[in-house]
């Protein structure tokens, strides 16, 4: 089947026929629409595909139809309202589409019908033995070393390691904690911690990559341990609480540094950059042997909250939840500063503040003047303010890789993009906004980062890929949430402009619907050329070592290196469990909020 350059909308027809096809839509629209809603009738099971269906539940083989009339629209799988086909509109009568064979790669199985969802996945598994070796990597413990510098449970530690060997994973990734190495002031480093588990990694003949992470641990998805900033960076933050991110209401997030303080020198003088070149320097030369004896493949560089490059747009400190689509944060003085400056620049003086009307974190962009259908994120203002907001965010990122390439000559550079998945199928992509991807159904946000990472010679290292749209509309239908589209979106942006991708999971997975995503992004089927470089998996924990979950990542991890699996034990695949919310104990909770509070 001829490669579709953007999926197919779904038309509702009143004459009864459809008529689907593989003509890309770059003709009709600019990217608006980015997912399939269209059903089929293959084999006896309900599969979604590249087609169409019209209101009389016709299938794809229906006579066809004229292609005019219209009763409604359809994006993944969801009526798009009347204020929304003004949106889509142009794209129905301009759509014209041929029947075409359906290929294995494009079903995705339907909740709800007759057959198992397990059969289904080991139906259509695709064998992957005999393709490119892909190095897998393993996320350690976030307290894998403990707020005293030591590895926090050794015993354990080995046992795990040695568990992860007997899978052929490739080796580990590490997060030197930015809050316990330089935790006894300005310059004073502390490494031992973590050049004994380097020491045990390299016993073992596994591979490192290690995480630079000038960032808070804790306060976000996921994260069940506390790891604040140095102590004296957070006395700073007392005297001067305009080091941290702060949003509308003047709330301060202590996660990481505001990049509004890169060059000014505000850290017991020392700027933002100085102090992680300063970092940087002082872990490659305490840490030289491990770089020259190949141990350390790769730095990842953190970049903002999480070591992702973003802003901190959606805390759950400060009672962000899912999905909400966040909020600007940038009103600290110095960013307020530079967005003032650059409004006056410009020639518009009133334009040198936020917008008002953005709603709050957990608002829905519908309900906001900013963020709904036609509101002023498309306006010259919005225009304007996004511009400046996402150009500063890559300012920054470019401004710390400069730092590293220089450091770390030699050594495989990387750092990492959220996937910012909720929000994809409306028209602002609220969400991707408010943490600085400006990235809308019409305009391309990815490019321009990876044109950024494209400089350095950078690997542009992107998550979600395990998460499936069909999943995110069944149990969170009202996050308008498509990290199909996303992957499928950035994926082809990064390698456009020539850089490499790694990837990483969002979640906790254990099933194989996940693996066979991840393995199906990794290796993509069209584009055979285009392999993701790596893959780390997020994280090693006790479930993982559990039985049947051990059986099933060895399995995926021979499968990421194009091996066979014939002769592994048969394991049935589980039913997909719904990632939860990490319940945080109050040892990690409480340090938080009060943390948020300053």
């Amino acid at each position: 089947m001829a490669a579709l350059q953007r999926p197919v909308v779904a038309l509702l027809c009143t004459s009864g026929g459809v008529q689907s096809g593989s003509q890309s839509l770059s003709s009709c629209c600019t990217g608006a629409v980015r997912d399939v809603a269209a059903v089929a009738q293959h084999g006896g099971k309900m599969c979604r595909i590249g087609a169409t269906r019209c209101d009389r539940g016709e299938e794809e083989s229906a006579p066809g139809c004229s292609g005019r009339r219209f009763e409604g629209v359809r994006v993944s799988g969801r009526d798009v309202p009347s204020d929304r086909r003004r949106f889509l509109g142009a794209i129905a009568s301009a759509v014209v589409m041929d029947k075409v064979a359906v290929e294995e790669r494009s079903l995705r199985v339907v909740h709800g019908n007759d057959m198992s969802e397990e059969q289904d996945v080991i139906e259509l598994e695709r064998d992957y033995t005999g393709t490119k070796h892909i190095p897998i990597f393993v996320m350690l413990p976030l307290d894998a070393i403990n707020s005293r510098n030591e590895i926090d449970d050794l015993k354990s530690l080995r046992n795990d390691l040695n568990m992860l060997k007997k899978t052929s994973v490739d080796g580990v990734m590490v997060d030197c904690w930015w809050g316990l190495v330089e935790a006894k002031g300005p310059k004073v480093y502390d490494w031992s911690g973590y050049k004994n588990l380097f020491e045990i990694v390299r016993e073992l003949q596994l591979k490192l990559q290690v995480v630079m992470s000038f960032h808070q641990c804790g306060g976000n998805v996921g994260d069940d341990t506390f790891i604040p900033l140095p102590q004296w960076v957070r006395e700073v933050g007392k005297e001067n609480p305009d080091i941290f991110f702060t949003n509308r209401k003047n709330k301060r997030n202590p996660e990481c540094l505001t990049w509004g303080v890169d060059e000014e020198p505000v850290l017991r003088g020392r700027t933002g950059l100085e102090v992680y070149r300063d970092f940087m320097e002082n872990f490659r030369q305490e840490m030289t042997e491990f770089f020259h004896d190949g141990t350390i493949v790769e730095i990842e560089v953190g970049l903002g909250p999480c070591g992702e490059l973003r802003y901190p747009s959606y805390p759950e400190t400060q009672g962000w939840v899912y999905p909400g689509i966040g909020e600007f944060q940038c009103y600290d003085k110095y960013l307020l500063k530079g967005l003032k400056e650059v409004a006056e620049a410009q020639g518009h003086k009133g334009w040198g503040k936020p917008p008002s009307n953005t709603g709050s974190y957990n608002s829905k962009p519908q309900y906001t003047e900013f963020f709904r259908d036609g509101g002023d994120y498309d306006s010259y203002y919005g225009r304007f303010f996004l511009g400046w907001y996402s150009k500063t965010l890559i300012e920054h990122g470019d401004r710390v890789l400069s730092i590293a390439i220089t450091v770390f000559s030699g050594t495989k550079i990387a750092a990492k993009i959220s996937g910012i998945h909720w929000w994809y199928q409306t028209a602002s992509h609220a969400a991707e906004l408010t943490c600085g991807y400006y990235n809308t159904s019409f305009r391309d946000g990815y490019s321009s980062i990876a044109q950024m990472f494209a400089k350095h010679k950078a690997t542009f290292n992107f998550t979600c890929v395990e998460l499936l749209t069909s999943e995110q509309n069944k149990y969170h239908p009202e996050a308008m949430a498509d990290p199909e589209g996303l992957v499928q979106q950035v994926f082809k942006s990064v390698w456009g402009a020539g850089v490499s991708v790694a990837s990483e999971n969002a979640l906790a997975c254990y099933d194989r619907r996940g693996y066979n995503k991840i393995l199906e992004n990794a290796k993509p089927r069209i584009d055979s050329e285009r392999n993701v470089v790596s893959f780390t998996y997020l994280r090693l924990n006790p479930e993982l070592m559990e039985h049947d979950n051990y059986l099933e990542f060895t399995r995926f991890v021979r499968r990421l290196h194009g091996k066979s699996i014939s002769d592994l034990p048969v394991v049935m695949p589980k039913p997909k469990t719904v990632p939860k919310m990490a319940k945080k104990h109050e040892k990690v909770l409480n340090p938080l909020i009060s943390a948020s509070k300053m």
